[in-house]
């Protein structure tokens, strides 16, 4: 994806989210503000309630007893002296039928020695707690009234909207982990660009004087004082060979730069696999004559493939049981249909791998570290290779250790 896009795709992405978070505390602050109305409706009517019941029904006030003077603070009128203890059992009647469970304080105006007197703390939970003493002022052209007092009335509302709050610190966390993951996907491209150009770079540059070795090794061994001399025939033989195979390794990075870029260009066609396989299984053969490679390979098998590649995820899979086998190499190659696909496996006799390393062979660079790797030229690349082509035809491949030495590799590939 190109950096432009992807800035764009992450932009959005940010204002999105952004715009989700401001959304929500509108949403919360609405919601703090609605259930703030809603206990001052129910305080309200629940003290008119009250008021109704002190005045045994007889109520001659002009306005409204009741009087919200704070946010947290309600006065009511009465028209008679009452008893604390009377009212004390209204206010708890009628908060508990309106299911106003927040704490509160009350307290009597006695018009006699003009004084607040009675303050008592009630708790929701039933238990009162004397030790929490709360001043309330005195109010004039008022004969007859108690006030009322929250003082935890913004807890109750935050703890009645702690779904939304939850809620909200949920996106927040989304939106951090948002900015980190866009951090890191941004980090790890740059990496992998920088990665794959100096791959790119460093490949040219080697192929350049390594086309020269190997067109001056070839006009060398066609002069006549080399083809006279073994030793020099050898010295010579050795020098090409070497160069073809670095080469080669060449051309798998630069294979595989490009695939990280842009991808491999597929052309999958209709493949028997019996003569397919056993072509390059003779083809591997000459070249390693104390290679045992079987094939049991049901006839008429056939997969959509790209040729080229296929051919060689089976080359490097070989070339991996030959070289990571301490003894004379037995390959076993098989091939089984059934409902789901074909399962085509991969049997070797080699050194095997430690569990604990096996999921990760397929990485890039990834190489197990052990004296015969050590031996054996490569730069951990093949498997990877094997792994992109697989996955770009939509197949599955996994790898496990046989009961005995070796390692059997299985290929799926779905009907």
């Amino acid at each position: 994806m190109e950096i432009k896009k992807l800035n764009i795709i992450i932009s959005l992405g940010f204002v999105a989210i952004i715009g989700i978070l401001i959304a929500q505390l509108l949403w919360t602050k609405q919601a703090y503000n609605l259930e703030d109305k809603k206990f001052d409706q129910k305080v309200n009517i629940a003290l008119m309630e009250v008021v109704e019941k002190l005045s045994d029904g007889k109520t001659s006030f002009t306005e409204n007893p009741v009087q919200n003077i704070a946010n947290d603070y309600y006065l009511v009128s009465i028209n008679k002296e009452i008893h604390p203890t009377v009212l004390e059992y209204y206010l708890k009647t009628e908060f508990n039928r309106f299911q106003v469970n927040s704490d509160y304080v009350y307290a009597l105006y006695n018009c006699h020695n003009d004084k607040m007197i009675y303050g008592k703390y009630i708790s929701s939970n039933q238990k009162n707690s004397d030790n929490k003493t709360i001043k309330f002022p005195k109010h004039k052209n008022l004969v007859y009234y108690f006030s009322i007092r929250f003082p935890d009335k913004n807890t109750y509302l935050v703890s009645s909207l702690r779904f939304w709050y939850l809620l909200t610190f949920a996106i927040i966390i989304i939106l951090f982990v948002y900015v980190y993951s866009i951090y890191t996907i941004i980090q790890q491209k740059k990496f992998s660009e920088l990665q794959r150009d100096f791959i790119n770079n460093m490949t040219h540059e080697f192929k350049t004087p390594l086309s020269s070795i190997l067109l001056a090794s070839e006009s060398l061994s066609k002069q006549e004082l080399i083809l006279e001399n073994p030793k020099l025939k050898t010295y010579t033989s050795i020098i090409t060979n070497q160069s073809i195979k670095l080469n080669n390794h060449i051309e798998k990075i630069l294979n595989i730069a490009k695939n990280d870029a842009s991808g491999l260009s597929l052309k999958p066609q209709k493949i028997v696999l019996l003569p397919f396989i056993q072509n390059i299984v003779e083809s591997v053969q000459q070249k390693n004559e104390k290679v045992k490679i079987e094939t049991d390979i049901e006839n008429g098998i056939s997969i959509m493939a790209d040729e080229f590649h296929f051919s060689n995820i089976i080359y490097n899979l070989l070339d991996n049981s030959i070289k990571y086998c301490e003894t004379h190499p037995e390959i076993l190659i098989s091939a089984h249909k059934n409902a789901k696909g074909i399962n085509l496996i991969f049997k070797d006799s080699g050194m095997g791998i430690p569990t604990k390393n096996i999921p990760h062979i397929f990485d890039k660079f990834y190489r197990i570290n052990t004296k015969k790797s050590d031996e054996v030229n490569g730069f951990g690349l093949g498997l990877f290779y094997v792994k992109k082509i697989v996955q770009q035809h939509n197949w599955k491949i996994s790898v496990e250790n046989n009961t005995d030495p070796g390692i059997t590799t299985t290929i799926f590939i779905p009907l």
